[in-house]
């Protein structure tokens, strides 16, 4: 998550990445990507692309780039990129 941090030009700030190896959090969010079409490509479950805006432990906004017929959120991921975070907050 360090590389991956300096790579993107935010080690050291606000920011922070984290690593959810066994799933735990993704599962407890409700966030697991387990459609057919990504998991034939990624093979195991993954998290869903979003972005999450907490204070003190508590979850304000929850953005999930996600729809019906492009889960994994590639062809729109606007719903976890910072503008509308900043415009959610």
């Amino acid at each position: 998550m360090k590389a991956w941090a300096a790579d993107q030009g935010v080690e050291g700030s606000m920011i922070t990445f984290l690593a959810d190896t066994r799933c735990e959090l993704t599962e407890a969010l409700k966030l697991v990507l387990d459609h057919p079409g990504p998991m034939s490509v990624l093979g195991n479950a993954r998290c869903k692309r979003f972005a999450l805006y907490a204070v003190d432990g508590v979850i304000k906004v929850l953005n999930v780039s996600e729809a019906p017929d492009d889960p994994a959120g590639d062809t729109d991921p606007s719903k976890s990129l910072v503008e509308n975070m900043l415009n959610s907050i």
